[in-house]
């Protein structure tokens, strides 16, 4: 990387670095990400997270651990609707496997070696029997035996630890009141932590690549997706262990979990791309509204829009306008706002004399063109002004004349503008006018 880039890339992530200090991110990395030889590449990564203020929840999985430990001891790991069947000599090797994964993990998280990214890093992990779980019991006539479920996450403990600037590190196990052991799954402990923590984001590392899983009418923008997307999405994904994941993940944000992501462990770096760049790595679902939202814009929105319109106005696209003139027009502007970013607007200016409105500044950030944002703007805009009683739109443009003619604009000349847009026309950029019907 050339020395612009590295400042380019530092520069670009500084607004997550602030966003995230401080906040509570829990992250569950399947037994599979442990057995990868780049295993140690994600816990480096984890360890940046935690030097960068993030206060974390780790959540390991342990499948083929378990499954490994079955077979020296001559057993055959059972299932029953996708659960695991959990007897008395599978706990037992559940609980090497797990115990020794554990110690594992703290160990690596453990390395300060200058030679590394971990290079005087001083990691503190804890670890405790902070889930209160039951049995799962008796399902379609199988008993279940030591497969449990979580009852309830000491969540009082975790944020102390947390508060003591340690990584909180859980196994999938559980343990009753009575004092017993119970396998569970690890996408149940990281949701139901998740959950009761308020986390600020779940992060799912999978084997599987959650980029491939594309709803039928995809947009070519299925990096992010609300909760009722990712239900619509949920039929279509094939494999049952994405479901599951896939349907972990929608709980999470029903109970209140605000972004949830989902990255593959096979991908270099996609936790930190995932959580550091803005249109990330995996997918991401999000519960709250205003991820991506349409609105009015306020005051507020003055720089981002100017952000987005004066490269359009140095080519010439777009008239100038100053930032005061901006200011005083800022109510006739809609505005496309993504993760706090201004990425794409459009103004509509009323001449209620004449029955017609300009639709006027139509502009898209570069990377978000092609994705039906402009389209979405011009439908918002078409509602207003017929709520405003106009007959019909008009733009003048000098670059993008097709865009609005396939959109139902026909050319016409000057005359059919109203009087007072008449005046002001701007005779030395001859741009041509465009009218639509409402």
């Amino acid at each position: 990387m050339n020395p612009a880039d590295f400042v380019a890339a530092l520069r670009g992530c500084a607004p997550y670095v602030h966003a995230h200090h401080g906040r509570v991110f829990v992250i569950a990395f399947e037994g599979e990400a442990a057995d990868r030889a780049d295993f140690d590449q994600l816990l480096y990564d984890i360890g940046l997270l935690h030097s960068l203020g993030v206060k974390l929840v780790l959540v390991h999985g342990a499948r083929p651990q378990i499954n490994q430990q079955l077979q020296l001891r001559g057993l055959e790991p059972r299932y029953s609707g996708g659960v695991r069947i959990t007897d008395r000599a599978t706990l037992d090797a559940v609980k090497g496997a797990v115990g020794s994964l554990r110690m594992d993990i703290e160990a690596r998280l453990s390395t300060s070696l200058a030679s590394t990214p971990m290079g005087g890093a001083r990691i503190k992990v804890a670890s405790g029997n902070w889930i209160t779980a039951r049995p799962v019991g008796v399902r379609d006539g199988v008993d279940h035996q030591f497969t449990g479920e979580v009852r309830r996450v000491d969540v009082d403990t975790i944020r102390q630890v947390l508060d003591q600037d340690r990584i909180a590190l859980l196994s999938p196990v559980g343990y009753s009141p009575t004092g017993e052991i119970f396998n569970l799954r690890a996408k149940d402990v990281a949701t139901s932590v998740a959950a009761a923590l308020g986390a600020d984001k779940l992060v799912f590392v999978l084997s599987s690549d959650p980029n491939q899983w594309k709803l039928a009418d995809d947009t070519g923008d299925a990096g992010q997706l609300s909760l009722a997307g990712a239900e619509a999405l949920l039929s279509q994904v094939s494999a049952a262990e994405d479901r599951a994941y896939l349907q972990s993940a929608i709980s999470a944000g029903r109970g209140g979990v605000q972004r949830v992501h989902l990255i593959a462990a096979a991908v270099d770096g996609a936790l930190l791309r995932e959580l550091y760049t803005r249109d990330g790595e995996g997918l991401m679902l999000y519960a709250d509204a205003d991820y991506e939202a349409i609105r009015d814009a306020s005051i507020e929105d003055v720089g981002g829009v100017l952000q987005l319109i004066q490269p359009l106005e140095q080519r010439g696209v777009l008239v100038p306008r100053s930032r005061e003139q901006l200011e005083l027009d800022i109510q006739h502007f809609n505005v496309i706002v993504r993760d706090g970013l201004v990425i794409a607007c459009c103004a509509l200016f009323p001449y209620a004399e004449a029955g017609m409105g300009e639709l006027a500044c139509v502009a898209v950030h570069p990377e978000y063109q092609r994705n039906g944002h402009a389209a979405a703007l011009l439908k918002r805009v078409e509602a207003e002004a017929r709520q405003l009683g106009l007959k019909k739109l008009f733009s003048l443009t000098t670059h993008s004349p097709h865009w609005f003619i396939e959109r139902g604009f026909a050319e016409a000349g000057i005359e059919a503008l109203p009087m007072q847009r008449q005046q002001f026309y701007n005779w030395q950029r001859n741009s041509k006018v465009l009218v639509k019907p409402l």
